[in-house]
C-alpha cells in the first residue's frame, strides 16, 4: 500500500521527469540524479510523524531518501547527527530550536543577544540568523500553521487538591508534588529556566522523575499517579481524552513551538532551483499542519497506534486529492 500511494502521489511530478532536455539534446533529468535527503527526528511520535510526511513528499517527487535518522534522540542528539552530516533534514520546533542555541551556557554574546520574541516568523528568521552566526550548514524552511508547546499538565484531582490552574501556583505546593521532567530539562532554558527562574521552582524539584519529554512514559507515569506534574506537549491527545488540566504558562516563558523543516545547504547545493526547489514541496505541507491537525493526527499514532508512515501517506494523499 505505501508504495502504491507514493506511485500516486509522485506521478505527475515523474512524468514530467522522465525526459527533459534542450533543443541541443541536453541532459536527461532523473530522480535519480536528485541528492539524496536523509531524514532524523527527536525520538518522540510527533517529530518523527513530521520527519516521514518531509520524506514521503520529497520522496513522491523523485528525491531518494534515507530515513537512518528518524528517532535518533532528543534534540542534543539529533543536532550533532545535523552538524556532523549524519543527517541532512529534520523538524525543528522553531521558538525552542532557538532558545537551544542562545540560551546555552556555551553561546557567543552575539548568539546569545538574540532573543525569542513569541512570534513565529520572527523567530523561524533569528533561528536562520543563528545558524548563519554559528556557520551552520542549515536552511530554514517555512513555518506550520499550527504549534505544540511545552505543557506542564495535571490530573483534575491534583488540581483541585493543591488549587492549581497556571504554573505560578505551582511554587507555594512544590515540596508537595511529584514532577516528571526530561532528562535535559537541567540544561533547557524553556524548561529548566522558566520553571527555577521564572515559577521559583526549588532545582532541582525535591521529588523529581527523569523521563522523556512528550512520551508514553511520561504520559503513564502521570496517568498511573507515580508523578503530579508531567512535563507534556500540548497537542498530546491523551490530555484530552483524560481531561487533564493544561497549567497556564502566566508569565508566558514558553517559546513558539511551530514546526519548521531545516535542510542542510550542501543538499540544496545539488538541487536545480536551490532552496527554492525544496520550499516550494515542503512549505504548502507545512501551511496545512495546523494545531488541530497535528492533534488529530497525533491520536492516529499515539492513540489508534496506526504506523506513523501510513498516517503520513494518508495525509498527504488527501493533500494531493
Amino acid at each position: 500500500m505505501r508504495n502504491v500511494r507514493r506511485l500516486a502521489l509522485g506521478a505527475s511530478l515523474l512524468a514530467s521527469l522522465a525526459i527533459v532536455g534542450t533543443a541541443g539534446g541536453g541532459a536527461i533529468v532523473s530522480a535519480q540524479e536528485q541528492p539524496t535527503v536523509v531524514v532524523g527526528s527527536d525520538g518522540f511520535y510527533e517529530s518523527v510523524l513530521a520527519a516521514e510526511i518531509y520524506a514521503q513528499a520529497l520522496e513522491a517527487e523523485g528525491y531518494p531518501i534515507d530515513r537512518a535518522g528518524l528517532a535518533i534522540g532528543a534534540r542534543p542528539a539529533r543536532l550533532a547527527a545535523f552538524e556532523s552530516g549524519q543527517i541532512n533534514l529534520m523538524p525543528e520546533y522553531v521558538g525552542f530550536g532557538l532558545e537551544f542555541y542562545t540560551g546555552g551556557e556555551d553561546a557567543s554574546e552575539e548568539v546569545a543577544a538574540i532573543e525569542t520574541s513569541g512570534n513565529a516568523e520572527t523567530d523561524a528568521a533569528s533561528l536562520q540568523q543563528v545558524y548563519d552566526l554559528l556557520g551552520y550548514d542549515a536552511t530554514v524552511l517555512g513555518i506550520s500553521a499550527g504549534q505544540d508547546t511545552n505543557a506542564a499538565v495535571v490530573r483534575a484531582d491534583t488540581a483541585e487538591e493543591f488549587g492549581l490552574s497556571a504554573m505560578s501556583d505551582l511554587a507555594a505546593v512544590q515540596d508537595e508534588l511529584r514532577f516528571g521532567l526530561p532528562p535535559e530539562c537541567d540544561a533547557n532554558v524553556p524548561c529548566r529556566g522558566a520553571l527555577e527562574g521564572s515559577y521559583g521552582i526549588t532545582w532541582p524539584p525535591a521529588q523529581l522523575s527523569p523521563l522523556p519529554a512528550c512520551g508514553a512514559e511520561m504520559a503513564g507515569a502521570l496517568e498511573g499517579n507515580a508523578i503530579d506534574v508531567a512535563w507534556l506537549c500540548s497537542t498530546q491527545p491523551i490530555i484530552a481524552q483524560n481531561d487533564w488540566i493544561v497549567l497556564e504558562d502566566d508569565l508566558e516563558t514558553q517559546p513558539p513551538g511551530n514546526l519548521v523543516p531545516v535542510i542542510s545547504n550542501s543538499v540544496v547545493a545539488e538541487v536545480d532551483g536551490g532552496a527554492d526547489a525544496i520550499a516550494a514541496i515542503l512549505d504548502p505541507i507545512s501551511a496545512e499542519l495546523s494545531t488541530d491537525v497535528l492533534t488529530q493526527l497525533g491520536i492516529r499514532v499515539a492513540v489508534d497506534q496506526e504506523d506513523i508512515d501510513d498516517v503520513a501517506e494518508e495525509f498527504l494523499a488527501g493533500l494531493a486529492g
